[in-house]
């Protein structure tokens, strides 16, 4: 078959000031017409710069260099002339950037930035392109497309704004789509939809398509080949089931049992692979992977394994002396709960919800109430709404337990965080610390009440003083609480950075210097500075791979049972806070829709919306992501400013009726501290008097 894109012995460099890195090395790889091809790999492994390679759009210090090919059609794209170029792009290559946001125009109404690739390729009139932007944006499943045709990004959601990037790159009928990242900063039930969508469009149009991510979940279940690359070299190659119960490279095996999994056992610590990815700045000449490899030997630390091919199967490449499995067996087998290990976890979950309900209650959050005021006017500002962030919400936290909150991205789940330390004033309803209401606190109380509640952020960069040393960021909540002298508060700091697993070193370099995993750990650092009782970690791994999430993971589990620690821990992602949690809240538009042990709310789901996200999941298996028959649940997160009456994801559920939209679901009772508002649950509840014990 011909093939739309051929990538041969491709080296992309970076010039830089003082050194050249070699960010991709010698790839090659083809793609053909309606077939979907995945590049995989950490942070930094050069798939992204193999996207911007075949596009050129590499910055002005990166540079194609040595005998690379790049052939679209037949036709070699390196070398050449920028205004050839410019006839390529758009409109026989799309290409789906990973921040939306970023890459729309602000300025510009979305569909003239749809119509003007359509203009510039296609030579139509204004109408005839608006035509074609409304055509592609009802392709892409726009809701009310022609309405939205005259809407600014920032009018839309995170979903909408990638559906409008996947139709500026559809506008022009390419023959190659090139999908860097396109679901990473989604919740997983838009991620599903989305991907579901660059799926359907790329078999109806026989559209090849180059779908680049770090999660295998995704790759599992969405592409026809894999290439896995690291440190700019593709390690490993091959048809995706063929990979995925047969991986032969290390890094291959290694980065799919990192994934936290919904059948992990939780009492087990997640594989997480060691060190960190070799600084392509230097000249590597053995196995790129042989300082994080548990099977490296001498010579994989002085020779350069080649791409070779599988003796059982030619078309499966691997570039490794220590292959793992066997030629004709399976690859090492990712460890996940059986059905008889599975009973045992959710008998191991009820127990310890009864060994904690009879601990003291550390935090208590009763009928939680936060509204933010919409006004409008420039200079006399006027009330005209208000945003429902936390609606009623009422829950606690044990001593030494972590409460998981999981739900999409703008439930509130962040506003309950921020206003349990205090950096938000709750609306009405009431937040007590070991007894205490800690509301109406203000000034110096609050400031010592904060001793014992610590914040740490998504973004660890964006969290830390550019301008301050490491051992001046961890000292300063000391400073500002007056704990210890000098020389106390430095050996304070230097103890933390190694609790954290850092080196001495840290103690003197600046955040930039270190990678998103060394960063997360120095947030968690400072949060743990003042010795707190609560941790409240708002998506501490949702920016980092899956390797490093699982290191930070494992960390904080450790630190919890070092020191007693309680977390409430904020995540979109379910198999992270099922791993981490006793307890989980499971949250929609500012309501508590399910809570209860970790391990019953996975196995036996009472809510809708719990069972829709669990089912949208990426799993790492191609036969069963390809075998699944779960629809992806439907529509976007209503308006937080108007919901909908009744229970408020009713106009999302499958399953609503008319008694939905007039009478708001109470909690109900469905096992020991399990609970959900709903009236269909798909779970039989329980009445009150059957269980002795009860939690929420």
């Amino acid at each position: 078959m011909a093939k739309v894109l051929e990538v041969t012995d491709l080296r992309t460099e970076f010039h830089l000031r003082q050194a050249t890195v070699g960010a991709v090395d010698n790839i090659s790889f083809s793609v053909a017409p309606g077939e979907c091809v995945g590049l995989v790999g950490e942070s930094g492994c050069g798939k992204s710069t193999a996207g911007l390679s075949i596009m050129q759009l590499l910055p002005n210090v990166g540079h194609i260099v040595g005998s690379s090919s790049v052939k679209l059609n037949g036709r070699e794209l390196v070398g050449l002339p920028e205004k050839e170029m410019r006839r390529v792009r758009g409109n026989e290559v799309g290409m789906i950037f990973q921040d939306p946001m970023t890459s729309l125009n602000p300025t510009m109404t979305i569909g003239k930035q749809i119509a003007e690739g359509v203009r510039i390729h296609r030579g139509v009139s204004k109408d005839e392109a608006r035509e074609r932007a409304l055509e592609v944006l009802a392709l892409v499943g726009m809701p009310r497309p022609a309405e939205r045709l005259d809407y600014y990004p920032h009018q839309l959601s995170g979903g909408l704004r990638q559906r409008v990037m996947i139709a500026i790159a559809l506008s022009c009928e390419p023959q190659l789509l090139i999908a860097d990242e396109p679901t990473t900063a989604l919740d997983v039930t838009i991620q599903a939809q989305i991907l579901n969508l660059i799926d359907d469009l790329r078999k109806r149009l026989n559209m090849g398509v180059i779908l680049i991510t770090h999660d295998m979940g995704v790759i599992a279940g969405r592409t026809d080949r894999v290439m896995v690359m690291y440190a700019g070299k593709i390690v490993e190659g091959a048809e995706t089931s063929e990979l995925f119960h047969r991986m032969r490279h290390p890094y291959a095996s290694a980065l799919l049992q990192s994934i936290p999994k919904l059948e992990q056992d939780s009492s087990q610590k997640l594989y997480n692979i060691p060190g960190i990815p070799p600084d392509l700045a230097q000249k590597l000449e053995n196995c790129r992977f042989s300082p994080r490899c548990p099977n490296a030997t001498e010579k994989c630390r002085t020779e350069e394994p080649p791409l070779v091919p599988d003796a059982a199967n030619p078309e499966h490449e691997f570039a490794c002396f220590h292959p793992v499995g066997s030629a004709d067996g399976q690859s090492t087998p990712v460890l996940v709960a059986t059905a008889e290990e599975r009973a045992q976890m959710l008998e191991r979950a009820e127990e310890r919800i009864q060994e904690l309900a009879g601990r003291k209650a550390l935090l208590e959050i009763d009928h939680l109430v936060k509204e933010f005021p919409v006004t409008s006017g420039a200079i006399t500002q006027r009330k005209i709404g208000t945003v429902k962030a936390v609606s009623d919400v009422s829950f606690s936290v044990r001593e030494g337990e972590t409460f998981g909150l999981v739900g999409e991205s703008g439930c509130g789940k962040t506003t309950i965080g921020r206003l349990v330390v205090g950096l938000e004033h709750p609306s009405s309803g009431t937040i007590a610390f070991e007894g205490r209401e800690v509301t109406r606190l203000r000034g110096t109380p609050l400031r010592r009440m904060r001793r014992d509640m610590q914040l740490m952020f998504q973004d660890p960069y964006s969290s830390l003083d550019p301008r301050m040393r490491v051992g001046s960021i961890l000292r300063e909540p000391l400073i500002v609480q007056g704990i210890g002298s000098k020389k106390e508060q430095v050996a304070r700091v230097m103890e933390l950075i190694s609790e954290v697993g850092l080196s001495k070193r840290a103690f003197d370099l600046y955040p930039h210097e270190f990678s998103g995993g060394q960063r997360q750990r120095i947030g968690f650092a400072r949060a743990l500075a003042l010795n707190p009782r609560l941790i409240v970690a708002d998506e501490p791994v949702s920016a980092l791979d899956v390797s490093i999430q699982a290191q930070i993971l494992n960390m904080m589990k450790s630190l919890q049972q070092r020191h007693n620690l309680s977390y409430i821990m904020i995540s979109h992602d379910l198999a992270v806070v099922k791993y981490l949690a006793d307890r989980i809240g499971v949250m929609y538009l500012g309501k508590l829709m399910e809570v209860g042990p970790s391990q019953a709310i996975y196995e036996h789901p009472a809510h809708p919306y719990t069972r829709g996200l669990i089912d949208t999941i990426p799993v790492a298996d191609p036969e069963v992501a390809r075998a699944s028959k779960t629809e992806p649940m439907r529509g976007e997160l209503p308006s937080a400013i108007d919901p909908p009456s009744g229970c408020r994801f009713r106009t999302r559920c499958p399953i609503a009726q008319d008694r939905c939209a007039e009478e708001e679901p109470g909690l109900r009772l469905f096992s020991s501290g399990h609970y959900a508002a709903c009236h269909f649950p798909l779970e039989e509840p329980m009445e009150e008097h059957e269980v002795e014990t009860t939690m929420v």
